[in-house]
């Protein structure tokens, strides 16, 4: 789950598992796969950020080593 804030100021918790795509219209739209559409204070890339940390914390992504990045330059 992620914390954000809508337009008018209110935070909420998503589950971001529910999230097909993030567009900046300006204005962050996140579309969830029912196609509801949710517009938010955070930009494209907070969110991004938030929900690679939501999936490493629940194990759906791992996180490579700093060795491992230094291997592959």
């Amino acid at each position: 789950m992620i914390t954000l804030t809508r337009l008018n100021g209110k935070s909420f918790t998503l589950n971001a598992l529910y999230i097909e795509q993030v567009q900046s219209f300006p204005d962050t739209t996140i579309t969830l796969v029912s196609g509801t559409k949710i517009v938010v204070c955070e930009t494209e890339e907070i969110v991004k950020e938030r929900v690679h940390t939501f999936y490493q914390s629940i194990g759906l992504i791992g996180c490579r080593l700093r060795e491992e990045v230094d291997e592959d330059e």
